[in-house]
């Protein structure tokens, strides 16, 4: 049974930072891309950043370029998600997602934790 489980979500001041994680089980992480995503409050849920399997190849959503850094250990199969400098418009609830390869939809999704940035 696979699991992903995120953690590290919380209140947060504008300007602060927060690190997140996610823990998997259940499948062969290293063989695995991991992505974030995020929803807020009435919007759609949407792209954050992505990692490949081996950890060279990382892509962020424009929105989070430069502030945002995605990470992965896979000894520990946790994949990580450093966010400084955060903003209101960052809040919601964050999930992250496995896949195999890019050309597909992801096979798993965590049951995310949540993000509130205040002003």
């Amino acid at each position: 049974q696979v699991q992903l489980v995120e953690s590290g979500g919380g209140l947060v001041q504008a300007g602060g930072s927060l690190r997140l994680s996610c823990a998997a089980s259940g499948l062969s992480f290293s063989n695995y891309n991991m992505a974030w995503f995020r929803q807020a409050p009435g919007q759609k849920r949407e792209f954050v950043a992505e990692i490949m399997w081996t950890g060279g190849n990382t892509y962020y959503a424009d929105s989070v370029k430069g502030r945002f850094t995605i990470s992965r250990d896979n000894a520990k199969n946790t994949v990580y998600l450093q966010m400084n400098s955060l903003k209101p418009e960052d809040t919601g609830v964050y999930y992250c997602a496995a896949r195999v390869g890019l050309t597909h939809g992801y096979d798993y999704w965590g049951q995310g934790t949540q993000v509130t940035v205040s002003s």
